[in-house]
């Protein structure tokens, strides 16, 4: 289960970085059906972009740490649950969103749980480590 957790939170800080930097870059071609939305679209995009970035910087910082810190992945967790809520909002405001949204929200309502269960695990892999290392 550490090996899990440290493995996905290394896909999620590579995966939100990349992502993130490619909407800093690109502006609306980023964005699945939006390629001419306008300026307005281009700007929030491409700051939020950035913001993505750093959301997967801090996995990659959590990733790099012995233990996994469990709050940080909770808390990691409880941003993109957030997300998730947005995206649902949107959804039931504005109606079906391209379909590779939909594909997103799929995976943005079935990851944060997994977060959630996972969180812990690295740090009771140090606590047992520690544990065997004092018995030995």
């Amino acid at each position: 289960m550490a090996k899990a957790l440290r493995g996905f939170a290394w896909v999620m800080g590579i995966a939100c970085t990349a992502i993130g930097l490619w909407h800093v870059a690109a502006g609306n071609v980023a964005i699945p059906g939006e390629g001419g939305a306008g300026p307005t679209v281009d700007s929030l995009g491409r700051f939020l972009g950035a913001f993505f970035a750093d959301y997967g910087l801090a996995w990659v910082w959590a990733a790099r740490q012995d233990p996994v810190p469990a709050r940080l992945v909770r808390w990691l967790a409880a941003v993109f649950a957030l997300g998730t809520v947005g995206r649902l909002l949107s959804l039931a405001v504005e109606g079906r969103p391209h379909w590779f949204q939909v594909v997103l929200i799929v995976q943005e309502v079935l990851i944060p749980p997994l977060l959630f269960w996972l969180a812990d695990a690295d740090e009771r892999a140090y606590a047992a480590r520690r544990e065997g290392e004092g018995a030995a």
